[in-house]
């Protein structure tokens, strides 16, 4: 059997130090404004399998109305999906990361996020793909005042 699932985050960003995509820190003079770390990748990313598996979204899992995952880092919510979608008897058959925004560019990260996103996900790095593009201008993003990612995945049982 095979499964499909789609995820997408978007966040303001804030004048501050703490920008982490897909795990990975990144030097940037803004960061997300969030309840968690803000790692709006990995948001996609657990969104897309929680989707996958018809369990919902992150918000179920670790609602930010609970004061026990403020600042919570995102590395935890993609391993709890992770085990969810394993428990399930699915392993990823492939996943595609889109990461968005106008600064910083990520190109010089994607290897080390395809390498992060592989292990947390217990696949072989070749089922991931990680891409980034700007939004040229256009929108919030556009325009410097948020970041977004979407996430497709295709779950094998």
């Amino acid at each position: 059997m095979m499964r499909i699932g789609y995820g997408e985050d978007i966040h303001s960003l804030v004048p501050g130090e703490g920008l982490k995509v897909l795990g990975i820190s990144i030097p940037f003079p803004m960061r997300p404004l969030a309840h968690s770390d803000g790692d709006f990748a990995f948001h996609a990313v657990a969104d897309a399998i929680l989707g996958a598996l018809a369990l919902g979204d992150i918000g179920k899992l670790f609602p930010d109305s609970d004061p026990k995952t403020e600042g919570l880092d995102s590395t935890i919510i993609v391993k709890a999906v992770a085990r969810k979608m394993m428990e399930k008897g699915f392993h990823i058959g492939n996943i595609d990361v889109l990461l968005v925004a106008e600064k910083p560019k990520f190109s010089t990260y994607i290897e080390e996020m395809r390498g992060n996103l592989a292990k947390l996900l217990h696949c072989d790095v070749d089922c991931v793909s990680v891409k980034a593009m700007s939004e040229e201008g256009l929108g919030p993003v556009g325009e410097g005042k948020a970041m977004r990612a979407s996430c497709v995945v295709l779950l094998e049982d």
